[in-house]
């Protein structure tokens, strides 16, 4: 039998996730092996960019499309894979901030004595929304953000951060923290993450199939079993 092995590299968010798909697919396709990277989403972009060989790339939706304008993806291979939405965590324990609506939100953050979340597309898009509440420069000295890669859930369950925000994906499996529940529907932050071929593959066949699988119905319970929905 010919075997054939894949190399993705993702960002942390979809880690747990194309882990359990990645598991299901080389059950279903004994000649396949999957090597699976997970790292922060900005080192995963720059590393493609600077030409590092990989089959396929796992990264928000917006990125991939960067990366096809600049030829490092095969323009046209972008599958949607999921719809990841940002959660706010406390250390195990602690209280439980009022989460019913943008404004109780903003509440919870200028009570907050530190703050944290990451560098990826979530990270961005709180920091502008800090931003339109008008709070930015209030709550400036008292904001952490995780470097890539490093969960802001961990920094949570040590303490250093006490009101943080991520992925749900990214919190929901983690010890040491309550996951008050998912931001209000008012100012939730939606981050599409997307798959494409990456230009440096010399297996871009055995790769579409692989992504064929994961932005298939076949692949929608696991991503609700990690806290995202299917894109």
């Amino acid at each position: 039998m010919t075997s054939t092995t894949l190399s993705i590299i993702s960002s942390m968010a979809t880690q747990n996730l194309l882990v359990d798909l990645v598991a299901l697919y080389e059950k279903q396709h004994p000649g396949v092996s999957v090597k699976l990277e997970s790292v922060g989403g900005q080192v995963a972009a720059k590393r493609v960019e600077s030409g590092e060989a990989f089959d396929g790339v796992v990264l928000a939706a917006d990125v991939i499309d960067k990366l096809s304008g600049s030829a490092r993806i095969v323009p046209g291979s972008r599958v949607d894979l999921v719809r990841s939405g940002v959660a706010v965590a406390v250390r195990s324990g602690a209280s439980r901030p009022d989460l019913s609506n943008g404004d109780a939100v903003k509440q919870a953050v200028l009570d907050a004595p530190t703050v944290g979340y990451s560098t990826g597309p979530s990270g961005v898009q709180l920091a502008l929304l800090f931003e339109r509440w008008g709070i930015a420069e209030t709550i400036k000295s008292k904001l952490i953000v995780a470097p890539p890669g490093v969960p802001v859930g961990s920094l949570v369950a040590s303490g250093e951060v006490a009101l943080g925000f991520q992925q749900m994906s990214e919190l929901m499996h983690l010890e040491g923290i309550d996951v008050v529940g998912p931001l209000p529907d008012d100012i939730q932050i939606t981050t599409i993450f997307s798959a494409g071929v990456a230009a440096t593959s010399e297996q871009p066949d055995a790769l579409r199939q692989l992504l064929a699988f994961l932005g298939s119905a076949d692949a929608a319970a696991s991503k609700r079993d990690n806290g995202m929905d299917p894109a």
